[in-house]
């Protein structure tokens, strides 16, 4: 008892205003931290960092499994020749519900200020988030994912089409919310939707894209899912679903080089050690005579370090093969501020159209969008479309799935796992086997679950690998059957 009114004396004479009385949960709170976090406050972070991830993916997973480049000189297994373990997708899934995580936040902020752009916003990123999960992986935690507050620690794993299903009424949900002539409160990495009056209207026009994206994915499921009346119902009507128009519509991530918009990659030297560029990429780009050869790769080299033009190694080529030259490599200022990361450019929308209208799906001229496609998708990186470009038969418009997915494969070059999802959806572009790839030659149609959900969620797992029926690289999901 001395004790006590010793302290409250020695506080009093200190002045301080902390009362005897109070808990110490009360005393001892951090100020620093956001006991209620404001929307404003959460867009940036995950825009940035989910872009990184994507960034990351196509660099680290996507290029080794779509031909763009290889380990080199790499004579064991790689991914290239399509090794996979349970952990070669660990980092993807577990950033991912990090920052789903604060998308549930962002929601719930948005809700509690009733801000509907904010909402709208946590809406499309879930959308955008979970469709690269479900894609990679197929049933996944989803309706009970991000609950630890809710004390839910082994969520369920979600059915794929339900997931879908979900995703797509979200982004028309969220098409309803957003007002366009309001700018917001705090960041935003994508639009500037904070001192841009025509931001809002972008994150309008993301929103329907990426409708168009999920619902082309599951096109053949037409008939199960109201597809193609879903599609019709955006593309017929643009005042109230506008998507993508031009190259300044699609969702990008400047990297300034100026903290904090720093490159994914801290030093670019990493970006080429122990890599080459794939032949099947640069030779699809020598065809074309596309302007940007220079600045997806360096030139290769004979043995006397003399350039050759631009020649990539065969991906997966045979076990003990002997190279009388230096394959090109990918040009390090792909990893160098300035640059951009693409979340969504309007090119591969372009693309997507032109199947449609091949297919019959949607009016328009599948010929226009393809040719909109090909420029948009060289003019994004700042090169000019050169003249007559379309006289060169590797390029002119054919009423032919193949052409229109090689050009769209092309065109989705850094985007996060765009260009597996879509060989998987489609079977183009055909890769080569050359004669060192393992998994018997059979492209993988998924990843193995990684260890956490595994070890910390085993009731859970095991009951979506029945579900799914089997947990390995082959097993195709819903969409893909």
């Amino acid at each position: 008892m001395k004790k006590i009114i010793y302290i409250c004396s020695f506080l009093a004479l200190a002045g301080s205003t902390v009362s005897c009385s109070r808990s110490l949960d009360e005393i001892n709170k951090d100020t620093s931290r956001i006991n209620e976090p404001v929307a404003s406050s959460l867009l940036v972070p995950i825009q940035y960092n989910m872009a990184a991830v994507g960034y990351n993916r196509a660099n680290d997973f996507t290029f080794d499994l779509m031909q763009v480049s290889l380990d080199f000189p790499n004579e064991g297994n790689s991914l290239s020749r399509y090794y996979i373990t349970e952990n070669t997708g660990a980092g993807f899934w577990n950033n991912s519900y990090r920052w789903l995580k604060q998308v549930d936040d962002l929601k719930k902020a948005a809700i509690s200020a009733d801000d509907k752009n904010y909402l709208a916003i946590s809406m499309v990123l879930n959308a955008w988030i979970y469709s690269n999960l479900t894609d990679t992986y197929g049933d996944i935690p989803f309706s009970q994912a991000s609950q630890l507050d809710d004390h839910i620690s082994q969520p369920k794993f979600d059915k794929q089409k339900d997931i879908y299903v979900r995703l797509l009424d979200d982004l028309k949900a969220a098409n309803a919310l957003f007002i366009t002539n309001k700018t917001l409160t705090g960041g935003d990495l994508f639009y500037k939707a904070d001192t841009d009056t025509n931001g809002m209207a972008n994150w309008k026009k993301f929103c329907n894209s990426l409708s168009l994206r999920l619902l082309t994915r599951i096109l053949n499921k037409d008939g199960e899912i109201n597809v193609k009346e879903r599609i019709r119902e955006i593309i017929n009507n643009p005042t109230l679903y506008p998507v993508f128009q031009n190259n300044a519509d699609g969702a990008k991530l400047d990297i300034s080089g100026i903290s904090p918009l720093m490159p994914p990659i801290a030093r670019p030297q990493d970006f080429t050690t122990g890599r080459a560029a794939s032949d099947f990429f640069v030779q699809a780009l020598k065809a074309n005579n596309d302007p940007r050869i220079s600045m997806f790769f360096s030139q290769a080299k004979d043995l006397n370090n003399v350039n050759i033009g631009y020649v990539g190694a065969p991906s997966g080529y045979p076990f003990g093969t002997v190279f009388t030259y230096q394959p090109s490599n990918l040009n390090q200022n792909l990893a160098k501020a300035p640059l951009k990361i693409f979340v969504y450019p309007y090119a591969e929308l372009q693309f997507t159209l032109a199947e449609l209208a091949l297919k019959g799906v949607i009016q328009g001229s599948a010929k226009t969008f393809y040719e909109n496609g090909v420029k948009s998708s060289i003019e994004q990186w700042g090169a000019v479309v050169p003249a007559n470009y379309f006289d060169n038969q590797n390029i002119a418009y054919e009423a032919d799935m193949k052409k229109i997915m090689l050009q769209k494969y092309i065109a989705l070059f850094f985007v996060d796992q765009q260009q597996w999802f879509e060989k998987r959806r489609t079977g183009f572009p055909v890769l080569p086997n050359n004669g060192g790839l393992l998994n018997n030659g059979n492209f993988p149609q998924r990843l193995m679950y990684p260890p956490n959900p595994k070890v910390l969620n085993t009731a859970n797992y095991l009951a979506a690998v029945q579900q799914m029926g089997g947990d390995n690289i082959n097993i195709k999901m819903w969409w893909n059957k």
